[in-house]
């Protein structure tokens, strides 16, 4: 048994937990905020068997996608009187981070 760690866009979420569910597999989600961006993310739990276990990560690849998004960045340090004009800076943001650990044990009640 694995469990899969999935922290996606919250803009992939909806679609994720969509495609998740019609192939039957069950899944977490909990709001999240990153910490580069500090913009909303998902991150699902999924507890699935190993032999599945691709299946989830396809859905995640086909559903959770990167797009390009303009930040104006943290305005560094200044003495006072300065001024600070920032210039948009061009991220990526999006995809998905997974992380697929073994489970010990598991219990449903």
């Amino acid at each position: 048994m694995k469990l899969v760690i999935a922290i996606v866009n919250s803009q992939d979420s909806r679609s994720l937990v969509d495609a998740l569910m019609q192939k039957g597999h069950r899944a977490t989600l909990v709001s999240t905020t990153g910490g580069f961006l500090r913009e909303g993310n998902a991150t699902l739990f999924i507890g699935t068997s190993d032999d599945v276990l691709e299946e989830v990560l396809d859905a995640i690849r086909q559903n959770c996608h990167t797009r390009t998004k303009y930040v104006n960045p943290l305005p560094p340090v200044m003495e006072p009187g300065e001024m600070y004009l920032p210039n948009p800076v061009e991220v990526e943001v999006g995809g998905a981070t997974v992380f697929v650990v073994d489970v010990a044990r598991f219990e449903k009640y």
